[in-house]
């Protein structure tokens, strides 16, 4: 499938599928849809909502990603992580992996003023698949190449980013089966966000025992939302 690099409404970059009209990241901006849909709805709201249960900066995050695509939000979720001094385990589920070459063409590192660690970005697309590497002290990454619908994780994640493609192109991944899957996956308490905002999404994440809450969208988009596993 035809795939082309193209610049975001904030200038980042993603890539569109034209045979699918389909973007990896809202055309309104990529950057943007990361820090809004994952780290504040996601990854912000799970520290706050647990920063009293436990000493949560002496522990790991676990974070499964459903779409690791280009490797935004893992980068992302590194720098916010780094900040506040927190150790993270970082899954990132991809079927179909980005190509080296689609890669050097991303522009995340300068947009997000973080040459420091250009090395970071680079070796999470550089490491191998299906195997834990050390990205640093505090952050661990496997990438696997997996189906979604082949994933069987049990009590194992704090965190779930659902961002695969949209349902109008791949319906069967925001099905009652997948969000099955993830309610699975989740331990008590964790929290799934998405920026999707389909009432048969909803549903389905409903179906399958999940609170759901809808959140103002990021730019362009009116509503997403975050499901948590009580």
């Amino acid at each position: 499938m035809k795939r082309e690099i193209f610049i975001t409404s904030d200038g980042s970059t993603s890539i569109h599928l034209p045979d699918w009209n389909e973007q990896y990241h809202s055309k309104h901006g990529a950057i943007q849809e990361a820090y809004h849909v994952f780290i504040k709805a996601g990854f912000e709201k799970y520290l706050e909502t647990n920063s009293n249960k436990h000493e949560i900066t002496q522990t790991s995050i676990s974070i499964l990603e459903i779409g690791f695509g280009t490797g935004l939000n893992a980068f992302i979720t590194f720098l916010e992580a780094d900040k506040k001094n927190i150790k993270i385990d970082y899954v990132g589920v991809e079927a179909y992996p980005v190509a080296a070459n689609e890669v050097e063409k991303l522009n995340y590192v300068d947009e997000l003023k973080a040459e420091n660690n250009q090395a970071v970005f680079n070796k999470m697309h550089a490491i191998s698949w299906n195997e834990k590497h050390t990205i640093s002290d505090d952050f661990l990454l496997t990438k696997r190449k997996q189906f979604f619908a082949d994933i069987d994780d049990e009590n194992a994640f704090d965190l779930i980013y659902f961002d695969a493609f949209g349902a109008t192109n791949q319906p069967e991944l925001w099905t009652e089966q997948i969000f099955q899957k993830m309610f699975v996956a989740l331990k008590v308490g964790g929290i799934l966000t998405t920026y999707a905002a389909k009432g048969s999404v909803r549903r389905a994440m409903q179906a399958v025992g999940f609170t759901v809450e809808r959140l103002a969208g990021p730019p362009g988009k009116r509503e997403m939302l975050r499901a948590i596993k009580d």
